[in-house]
C-alpha cells in the first residue's frame, strides 16, 4: 500500500488572472499527482471560508502565500507516511487539525487542495480513473450538464441581479446529446439577443451578459433561445438559477437594483416561484 511521501504547494494564477492554490502529492510508489483549488466569483457567506493573505501590497490582497504555508508546515507533517487510499482518515485528520466549523484555521483551500491531490494521487497509483476510485467500480452515471449561459451580478456589470441563468437539457438521452442541445440553445440565444438589439459581450465565465431591465427578461430570452433551438422548454430543457442571493442582501432584506425593488424573505421565495 503506497503511503504519503511529500506534499507541496504553490501559489498559482486561475483563469481570471487571480491567485489560487496548487497542491502537488508524492507517494512513496513514485506516484505523482496534483490539484488546484480556484474559487468562485461570488462566497456565501456559509461556506467554508478560503484563507486570504490580505496584504495589499500582492495582488490586492488576494494571494494565498499564508495557505501555502499551512499546507507545507502543518499539514504535510500530520499526513506523512499516512495510506493514500485510506480518504476518510486523511479527510478526519485535515478536519481535525484546523479546528474550525468553516475551515478558517488553516483555510479550506488548503485543506481542499491536499485532499483532491491525495485522491488523485491514489487514483493514479491504482490506474483507476478518479470516478471509479472514488466510487463504486460498476455503480454510476454521467452528470447531466448545466450550462451558464447568462450572466449577471458580480460575473458582469449592467446586466441582472442574479449571478447565473443556466440551461439544463434534462430530457435527453445521454451526456453527448446534452451537451449537444445546451451548446445549440447558447447560440440560438446569440440570435435572440442580437434580434432585441442587445449586445452579445461575455461576462466572466463566457456567458452573455446583456443590460436587462429585470431578472424576468432573463427567463424569457433563455425560453425564446430553448424554442427556437428546436427544442420545448419543460420537457427537453429546463432553467436553472444560482442568483448569489448574499450578493443583494442587505439589512435583512433582497434589494433587486435593476428592478428598483426591495423584498424581505417571504417575498424573496414567491418572487422566485413566480
Amino acid at each position: 500500500m503506497s503511503t504519503i511521501k511529500v506534499i507541496k504547494a504553490r501559489e498559482i494564477l486561475d483563469s481570471r488572472g487571480w491567485p489560487t492554490l496548487e497542491v502537488t502529492v508524492e507517494l512513496s510508489d513514485g506516484t505523482v499527482a496534483w490539484a488546484a483549488v480556484p474559487s468562485g466569483t461570488s462566497t456565501g457567506r456559509h461556506e467554508a471560508v478560503e484563507l486570504r493573505d490580505r496584504d495589499a501590497s500582492r495582488f490586492n490582497g488576494l494571494g494565498v502565500l499564508k495557505a501555502v504555508s499551512n499546507v507545507e508546515k502543518q499539514i504535510a507533517p500530520a499526513l506523512i507516511g499516512m495510506p493514500a487510499t485510506d480518504q476518510a482518515a486523511i479527510d478526519q485528520r485535515l478536519i481535525g487539525l484546523d479546528g474550525t466549523d468553516n475551515k478558517s484555521g488553516l483555510g479550506a483551500n488548503a485543506i481542499l487542495g491536499v485532499s483532491l491531490a491525495v485522491a488523485q494521487a491514489a487514483a493514479r497509483s491504482l490506474s483507476r480513473p478518479l470516478y471509479q476510485y472514488l466510487g463504486d467500480r460498476e455503480s454510476y452515471t454521467m452528470p447531466l450538464p448545466m450550462l451558464n449561459i447568462l450572466n449577471g451580478g458580480k460575473h458582469a456589470s449592467d446586466s441582472t441581479d442574479f449571478q447565473e441563468f443556466m440551461v439544463v437539457p434534462a430530457g435527453a438521452s445521454s451526456f453527448g446529446r446534452a451537451l449537444q442541445m445546451a451548446t445549440e440553445v447558447y447560440h440560438s440565444l446569440k440570435a435572440v439577443l442580437r434580434a432585441k438589439g442587445l449586445n452579445t459581450n461575455v461576462g466572466d465565465e463566457g456567458s452573455f451578459a446583456p443590460p436587462l431591465n429585470s431578472n424576468k427578461q432573463a427567463v424569457e430570452a433563455i425560453l425564446l433561445a430553448i424554442e427556437k433551438a428546436g427544442y420545448q422548454p419543460g420537457r427537453d430543457c429546463f432553467i436553472a438559477l444560482d442568483p448569489a442571493a448574499s450578493e443583494f442582501y442587505r439589512e435583512g432584506n433582497y434589494t433587486l437594483s435593476r428592478e428598483g425593488i426591495t423584498l424581505n424573505s417571504r417575498q424573496m421565495v414567491d418572487y422566485y416561484v413566480k
